[in-house]
C-alpha cells in the first residue's frame, strides 16, 4: 500500500509540472535560402557583380503564455525575437532584436495589448501577398513594408529619417535613439522612408471578429515630444512632437475563400516637425481553388522640408499575387510597381518593379522546400532591394545601389515548430 502511495505522489510529482507549463508555448521558424545572386551596374558606375550567398528569411524563435481569468478573459504575454542563422557580434543588426513582443488581455471586448507588435497596415500584406515564394516578394521589396521595427523617428537624434537634419544627439549616448530606425532604404531620391512594419513601445487593440469584419488600431506615443527652450550639452533642440497610428478594416467570407481590406498609416512629425505624413492601402483577393488570386494598391504623401519650404511627395504603388497549387505545393507568382514620386506636380525618377515565380514543395506541415527566381527593376534614383539580401557591389552593404537591379536564383528550406 505505501508503495502504491509513493508511486501516486511521484506520478503527481511529474505531471505537475507539465499542468503548469500546459499553456506555454515555444515556437520559432528558420528559413534559409541558398542564392546565386547579381547586381547590375549601377547609376554611380559601379560594375555588375555575380555572386553566391546563404541568407535567413525572418527566421524567428519565440515563448507564448496565457493564463485563463475567468468572465472569459485572458491574460497573455509573447516574446519573439529575430534569429540569425550565422554568428553576429551587433546584437543592433537585427540578431535577438524583438519582433512581436508584447503584453495583452483579451476577452468578448477584443484585445488589448503593449509592446511591439506590426502596424494594421502593414499586417495586411498577408491578405494578398500569395504568390511569394522563399522570402523574395513585394512586402519586403517595392511595396511599402520593409523590415523596420521601432519609436518615432527623431529630429534631434542621428536616426533621422533619410533628407532630415540631425540634431545634436550622438546615437550612441541618447537611449531613445537606439530605440528607432532610419527606415530609408528603397526610395533613392527624393528621401521618404520605408511604412514600418512593426510599431515599438505602442499600445495596440483588435476588436472581436463580427460576421468576418474585424477593426484593428494602433497607438505609437510621441514619447520624444520637446519642450521650448530645451537644450542638450548647451545645444538647443529641435522642436517636435512625433508619433504615429495606424488602423485597419478587414473582412473574410465565403468559406475564407474571398477576403478585402483597408488600412491606413499617420505620422507625425516624422518626415519634418510640424508636419503630418499618411496615406492608406486596399485589396484582397479570392481563392478559387484552381487559382489563388491577390493584389493591393497603396498611396503615401511624405512631407519633407526642402530648401526652406514643405514639399509634398506622394507614392504610390499597385500589385499581385498568384498561388496555383500543385501537388502537395504551390506555384507562386508575384508582380508589384513602386512609381515614381510625383513631387509637387513634377516626377522623379526613383520607380522600382519587381517579380517572383517559384514553386513551394510541402515536405509535411512543418517542412518546405522552395526553388525560384525573383528580380527587382530599379530606375536610376531608385535603390529597391529585399530584406535581408546579399551585399551590393562593395561586399559589405546589403542596400542596392542606385539604378542596379539585383535577382537572385534560389533553393530554399523552411521549418516551423
Amino acid at each position: 500500500m505505501q508503495k502504491k502511495l509513493l508511486g501516486m505522489a511521484v506520478a503527481a510529482a511529474l505531471v505537475a509540472p507539465a499542468v503548469a507549463l500546459a499553456q506555454v508555448q515555444v515556437y520559432g521558424t528558420a528559413n534559409v535560402t541558398f542564392n546565386s545572386t547579381k547586381y547590375s551596374e549601377s547609376t554611380a558606375g559601379a560594375g555588375s557583380v555575380n555572386k553566391m550567398a546563404v541568407n535567413s528569411h525572418s527566421s524567428n524563435f519565440g515563448i507564448r503564455s496565457s493564463e485563463t481569468l475567468g468572465g472569459g478573459m485572458t491574460g497573455w504575454v509573447q516574446y519573439e525575437f529575430n534569429t540569425q542563422m550565422e554568428r553576429n557580434n551587433d546584437m543592433t543588426s537585427g540578431n535577438g532584436t524583438p519582433r512581436n513582443t508584447a503584453i495583452g488581455l483579451r476577452g468578448n471586448f477584443g484585445n488589448v495589448y503593449f509592446g511591439t507588435w506590426e502596424t494594421p497596415y502593414t499586417s495586411t500584406f498577408r491578405m494578398w501577398d500569395v504568390g511569394t515564394v522563399g522570402g523574395y516578394g513585394p512586402s519586403t521589396s517595392v511595396a511599402y513594408r520593409r523590415e523596420s521595427t521601432g519609436s518615432s523617428p527623431s529630429a534631434n537624434c542621428s536616426n533621422a529619417l533619410p533628407g532630415a537634419t540631425g540634431g545634436p544627439i550622438p546615437a550612441a549616448t541618447a537611449n531613445l535613439c537606439q530605440h528607432a530606425d532610419g527606415a530609408g532604404g528603397g526610395t533613392g531620391t527624393p528621401p521618404g522612408y520605408a511604412l514600418w512594419r512593426r510599431y515599438g513601445s505602442s499600445v495596440f487593440y483588435d476588436s472581436p471578429n463580427f460576421s468576418g469584419f474585424q477593426f484593428k488600431i494602433a497607438y505609437q506615443p510621441n514619447e520624444t515630444k520637446t519642450a521650448s527652450g530645451a537644450t542638450i550639452n548647451g545645444t538647443a533642440v529641435i522642436q517636435e512632437n512625433p508619433s504615429s497610428w495606424s488602423a485597419s478594416l478587414t473582412w473574410t467570407g465565403m468559406g475564407g475563400k474571398a477576403r478585402a481590406f483597408l488600412a491606413n498609416m499617420q505620422a507625425k512629425d516624422w518626415s519634418s516637425p510640424g508636419q503630418t505624413d499618411g496615406g492608406f492601402t486596399a485589396g484582397g483577393g479570392y481563392d478559387f481553388g484552381v487559382v489563388n488570386v491577390g493584389a493591393y494598391f497603396e498611396t503615401y504623401d511624405f512631407k519633407p522640408v526642402v530648401a526652406g519650404s514643405v514639399q509634398k511627395q506622394t507614392a504610390e504603388g499597385y500589385g499581385i499575387g498568384v498561388a496555383i497549387p500543385l501537388g502537395s505545393g504551390k506555384i507562386g507568382i508575384s508582380y508589384a510597381i513602386q512609381k515614381d514620386f510625383d513631387v509637387d506636380g513634377g516626377t522623379a525618377n526613383n520607380g522600382g518593379k519587381m517579380y517572383n515565380v517559384g514553386y513551394e514543395w510541402n515536405l509535411s506541415k512543418r517542412t518546405v522546400v522552395s526553388f525560384g527566381y525573383a528580380a527587382i527593376k530599379n530606375d536610376p534614383d531608385a535603390a529597391y532591394t529585399w530584406t535581408g539580401m546579399v551585399p551590393n557591389q562593395n561586399g559589405v552593404q546589403t542596400t542596392a545601389l542606385n539604378g542596379s537591379d539585383p535577382s537572385n536564383i534560389f533553393v530554399g528550406f523552411r521549418h516551423s515548430f
